[in-house]
């Protein structure tokens, strides 16, 4: 186990170099002038040379890298017109708007994300899981029919479809909810429950179609293989051999794709975060993008991308828990 994580953790550090290659390359290297965007629309070229100059874009391609690393584990300084600002690791840079710390933009929105991503993953693991060895059990009955219906419905309609309808049935028609007003956790936990209970819905009934349709197929998968008519072939009950037997060889691949969802959650909820009016990771890139600001896009790109490996190799050593011949190949 200790050798296979050591690889996995290799593996890891090396797609994470790569990437601050590739957003380097895509934000900073390719065509287009970050000093103007920086400076705006009616800056004249001596600002822009000025500006050029203060940001370190005049030294060649490979030092720029150098020192956007630099930032990232020891920090770096900033020209600011007479004066010196310096950043603090992990630097990702100062906005070019307000001349904050990228970092400390990010983390002030980073819970926000966070509590919708996990909150959500949740709810759709029990959902999806909970939907798939039900039609399992029912199969070939009017239950299954139903959850296999509700799944393929449930993968057509658009997530701001259901917060929409979510928003007008249980704040404005019934109200039962108030509409969703985000509040720290450690400030109210009942708040922060209710206030982000249509937006973990919304997600969720999106993603748990997808999860029970990969439960269920799963299931049916393992339950066809040897072992399994051996099992009932002495008298092992079908509740017991879904439960115990095919629910397990259904994990695995369950474990994978969730995580590969919850990292992906932190830079695809810009949807849900703007209906619902959440001010977190979606919200800020969507604003940057509008604003032209240049380092914040790049740190959150960055920070999404971090996520997502981060998850995937967490994902690794569960998959590795659950089926241990994963540690032989």
């Amino acid at each position: 186990m200790t050798g296979y994580l050591a690889r996995r953790f290799l593996g890891m550090a090396a797609v994470l170099f790569a990437l601050t290659v590739i957003i380097y390359a895509v934000f900073y290297v390719a065509p287009g002038d970050p000093a103007q965007l920086a400076c705006g629309l009616k800056c004249g070229p001596v600002q822009v040379r000025q500006l050029r100059g203060e940001l370190g874009l005049n030294e060649p391609v490979y030092l720029q890298y150098a020192h956007f690393l630099q930032g990232l584990f020891a920090g770096r300084d900033f020209s600011a017109g007479a004066g010196v600002l310096h950043c603090d690791a992990p630097c990702l840079g100062i906005s070019y708007r307000t001349n904050e710390q990228v970092t400390d933009m990010i983390l002030n929105r980073l819970p926000v994300t966070a509590s919708l991503a996990l909150g959500a993953m949740v709810i759709w693991l029990l959902l999806g899981v909970g939907s798939g060895l039900l039609s399992v059990l029912r199969r070939g009955r009017l239950t299954e029919r139903v959850l296999t219906s509700l799944t393929l419905a449930g993968t057509a309609i658009p997530v701001f479809i259901i917060g929409l309808l979510l928003l007008l049935l249980f704040c404005a028609y019934l109200q039962w909810l108030p509409f969703p007003t985000y509040v720290g956790l450690s400030q109210d936990p009942q708040q922060w429950f209710w206030g982000l209970l249509l937006p973990w819905t919304s997600l969720a009934l999106i993603e748990s179609a997808k999860y029970a349709r990969l439960t269920r197929s799963s299931m049916l998968e393992t339950l066809a293989e040897d072992h399994i008519r051996t099992f009932r072939a002495y008298g092992v009950s079908e509740r017991r051999l879904v439960t115990r037997h095919a629910l397990r060889g259904a994990l695995a691949p369950v474990i994978a794709l969730s995580a590969l969802d919850l990292g992906t959650m932190f830079g695809s909820a810009v949807l849900t975060e703007s209906l619902f009016g959440l001010p977190g990771l979606g919200r800020l890139i969507v604003s940057s993008v509008n604003i032209l600001d240049l380092p914040v896009v790049v740190g959150v790109t960055l920070v999404t991308g971090f996520s997502v490996v981060l998850a995937n190799a967490v994902a690794d050593a569960l998959y590795a828990v659950a089926d241990r011949r994963v540690v032989l190949t």
